[in-house]
């Protein structure tokens, strides 16, 4: 760990950001928040922060372009609908990280190449030295060649090993709600939650599904387990939500903060 993060005020001061962006946030209909995502990526970059962006929508990105209505359900069609959308979402990416003169270096993991001591070691060094360049790394699971069988499950829980990987100071998990919440948001009952101790296991918590349904593959409860991981590791987390991104990234009292393990 190279710079110890205790609280969102602090969150400008940290040297090295994973931030977690998923399909719902960045595709279909909510495209146009790839660009103010940017810009607050841009900003923490331009302070000196070496920030590394973990982001879904391969398979969401190129869905139109296979004139598919929804998520294919096959293996073969799902690694298809990746192996085009990775590529535009990359473009997408790239295009609008030109504006402040960032180069984007595409890093695509699968659960197997972490599970590899080698593998893992190929892939850290690599980072290491993209990080070292100054090259902003956008991390995605390898989808055109990952099975059923052995996948990361979902992304947060990948944004969490990546966080492992590189000794991250911070991981931001930015989600369609701008929170946790004591039971899902949509109940008049749920309360936010702004704190999360490392000894409090959640158990009170009613969690429901975050994001465009049919779209992520993630939710609420995934988010946790990710911040739980993350924290476990010495890195501690913020849930906020994707339009929230610049003031998470500014040290704003928002979202949900999960406190790291005392290493």
């Amino acid at each position: 760990m190279t710079n110890r993060i205790q609280s969102r005020s602090q969150v400008t001061t940290a040297k090295r950001i994973v931030v977690k962006v998923g399909s719902s946030s960045i595709s279909g209909e909510n495209v146009g928040q790839i660009a103010p995502l940017v810009d607050a990526l841009a900003a923490a970059h331009g302070r000196g922060s070496e920030v590394i962006l973990v982001s879904s929508g391969a398979i969401a990105t190129g869905i139109p372009f296979l004139d598919l209505d929804a998520r294919p359900t096959d293996l073969a069609t799902q690694q298809a609908a990746a192996a085009v959308g990775q590529n535009l979402l990359i473009y997408r990416y790239q295009h609008s990280l030109d504006r402040f003169d960032i180069v984007a270096g595409q890093v695509l993991l699968t659960a197997g190449d972490l599970d590899n001591p080698t593998h893992r070691g190929n892939a850290q060094r690599a980072m290491e030295r993209l990080l070292d360049l100054r090259i902003l790394p956008i991390v995605n699971e390898n989808d055109t060649v990952a099975t059923h069988e052995i996948r990361f499950g979902d992304n947060d829980h990948l944004a969490a090993l990546v966080c492992q990987l590189v000794r991250a100071d911070l991981l931001v998990l930015l989600s369609d709600i701008d929170a946790l919440y004591t039971k899902p948001p949509l109940d008049p009952a749920a309360v936010k939650i702004t704190e999360v101790a490392f000894d409090d296991d959640l158990s009170s918590v009613e969690f429901g599904d975050v994001g465009a349904a049919g779209v992520g593959t993630g939710g609420a409860g995934t988010k946790v387990a990710a911040a739980k991981l993350a924290a476990a590791s010495g890195t501690p987390v913020l849930l906020a939500s994707t339009t929230d991104v610049a003031a998470a990234l500014s040290g704003a009292d928002i979202g949900t903060w999960f406190e790291a393990a005392a290493l």
